[in-house]
């Protein structure tokens, strides 16, 4: 029991660490860029960005599921019923949310640096990078809800993942698992651990974001 607890803990923390970090690589650029600029249909993209929050897991699952069974345009890729599926099903799951987050924090201090440091001669680039330093604080919440949202994930992962022991059980799928057989002590334990896990991740991203370090 010690072993798969200790699997399934690993794998979970991979996953969604994964998927995030991946998530958050694409989403802030765009997030950033969408808080930035106003251009025709943003308020269009911003409206359908806030929709995809509540973007169900067991429909990103099966969009998944389609795209990588051997009938899926990515079928010749191997990829169902592994970490990888499991990875990019959260970030499906996860984007919308940082990018959305981001965007709105960008958004609220756009205005006045913006024009700060483009009067002090900087260029786009510097621009951007000045106001999503001064906007950091929000854009770190972002991507601590959408790790959030990434761990505590099941229904997709599962579609995806197939729950297979020492292969893609994760601490979600396994309290699924156990509830159902009944080992209700051991589901706790797992919950436990799940908790713990966020709760650790999320201390380290909070005292990240208390310190003010620079993006």
């Amino acid at each position: 029991m010690a072993s798969d607890l200790l699997h399934v803990t690993v794998l979970s923390i991979f996953v969604s660490v994964s998927a995030t970090l991946l998530a958050s690589a694409m989403a802030v650029p765009l997030g950033t860029v969408m808080g930035l600029h106003k251009f025709r249909g943003r308020e269009v993209v911003k409206t359908f960005t806030y929709t995809l929050y509540g973007f169900p897991p067991v429909v990103a699952g099966l969009l998944i599921y389609l795209l990588l069974s051997q009938r899926g345009p990515l079928g010749s890729l191997n990829l169902l019923f592994t970490p990888a599926a499991m990875i990019l099903a959260q970030m499906v799951l996860v984007f919308p949310i940082i990018t959305g987050l981001t965007m709105s924090s960008v958004s609220q201090v756009a205005g006045e640096v913006k024009e700060t440091a483009m009067t002090l001669g900087a260029d786009r680039w510097q621009t951007a990078k000045t106001v999503l330093n001064e906007a950091r604080i929000g854009v770190i919440s972002a991507i601590m809800v959408g790790f959030g949202r990434a761990i505590a994930e099941v229904g997709a992962v599962l579609m995806v993942g197939g729950n297979i022991r020492w292969h893609t059980r994760v601490l979600t799928t396994a309290i699924v698992l156990e509830t159902r057989r009944g080992n209700f002590e051991y589901a706790l334990v797992l919950g436990a651990v799940l908790l713990t896990v966020a709760l650790i991740v999320f201390f380290v991203l909070k005292r990240y974001q208390d310190k003010g370090v620079k993006i």
